[in-house]
């Protein structure tokens, strides 16, 4: 032996795949519509015309916006889509409902549209770790995508993974 330590992570053929690294940079903003809501329930279309009108819709520049309605209202689809409607010129996406809903929706456009090619026949490993909010539907689909291509599919870190997917 010669006392030489040798990192075999290093040394793997192991490609690293990085959730996080896909994630879009921007602001996120919440419209909260309960308070456009006669006592935060009833939506009451003239008043709710009228916050709609009145509303700053430039905020909302180059953000992506999830739009809700905090309390247990019933809220028709027309008004979310009116509401929609006065963000599309501002907005870089729109979803109805949480802030988690607008992450998933983003990362499942990003990974439809994904190129995988670069992975074929190559050991990947998705890393499992993330500081910013990777969606746990995307780490699905990303192994189905990429399931289709790479000759095995771990998920983790290097040093210790978890096997997925081995192609026969």
């Amino acid at each position: 032996m010669s006392g030489e330590i040798v990192n075999r992570v290093a040394e793997s053929k192991l490609v690293t795949f990085d959730l996080e690294a896909y994630y879009p940079e921007g602001k996120r903003m919440v419209l909260d519509i309960k308070d456009w809501l006669y006592e935060g329930l009833i939506l009451r279309e003239k008043e709710f015309r009228a916050f709609v009108a009145a509303h700053d819709w430039s905020r909302y520049h180059d953000a992506y916006v999830c739009v809700d309605c905090s309390t247990d209202a019933i809220v028709p689809g027309w008004a979310y889509m009116l509401l929609t409607a006065k963000l599309t010129p501002f907005a870089l996406k729109t979803v109805q409902g949480s802030m988690e809903l607008l992450e998933t929706a983003l990362y499942q456009e990003i990974i439809e549209k994904l190129d995988v090619s670069e992975y074929q026949d190559k050991l990947v490993i998705v890393k499992g770790c993330s500081k910013k909010p990777v969606p746990p539907n995307a780490y699905i689909w990303v192994s189905a995508k990429l399931q289709g291509v790479v000759k095995s599919l771990m998920y983790g870190e290097a040093c210790s993974s978890v096997p997925l997917f081995k192609r026969k």
